[in-house]
């Protein structure tokens, strides 16, 4: 099976880390079971940039073109934004978790938060004249229009937990 290594620098030690994910192209007998790949963050500005290279990086290895890699980076990125700026409220001491499943049919990405959690009925909606000029709810509605699948839950060990997915190309053949 070849793989693709995906590095990153810790910015905490500013050491490079390499990340071996399967390659996924249809030319690729599969692997036996779903993969997951799992990433902790501190809640610093440089860890939304970070997470989103990441969330292109496993997208490029999970067999989707270039639009659907700028997409999911997006959204990962803006999942990240909201857990470092609402949830965790930039405190560097509280950590943002990414996980990454590359299941059967999709991909499967949960960015969970260390704080005190929301409800998606009261994120306002960024469309609406009067929220119009308002600070809220654009990550949301671009994580939902660049998703197939987007939820908030509380997350296991409280704060949010945000979980999207993304189907897989038709062209990506998959023997999972």
């Amino acid at each position: 099976m070849s793989h693709v290594i995906l590095e990153f620098i810790d910015l905490s030690a500013g050491a490079v880390l390499p990340i071996k994910v399967p390659r996924l192209g249809s030319n690729d007998r599969m692997f036996s079971k779903p993969q997951r790949i799992e990433v902790i963050l501190e809640t610093v500005i440089g860890s939304i940039a970070l997470a989103e290279e990441v969330g292109v990086r496993v997208a490029a290895a999970a067999g989707f073109d270039e639009d659907d890699q700028y997409k999911i980076g997006l959204a990962v990125h803006e999942g990240v934004m909201n857990a470092f700026q609402y949830g965790n409220e930039q405190r560097r001491e509280r950590k943002i978790r990414i996980v990454f499943e590359l299941l059967h049919e999709k991909l499967v990405i949960h960015v969970a938060d260390q704080g005190t959690g929301f409800r998606l009925e009261d994120v306002p909606d960024p469309r609406h004249d009067e929220n119009v000029l308002g600070d809220s709810g654009r990550g949301v509605l671009l994580m939902k229009a660049f998703m197939d699948e987007f939820n908030v839950l509380v997350g296991a060990a409280g704060g949010a937990e945000v979980v999207m997915a993304k189907r897989y190309p038709k062209h990506v053949s998959r023997s999972i």
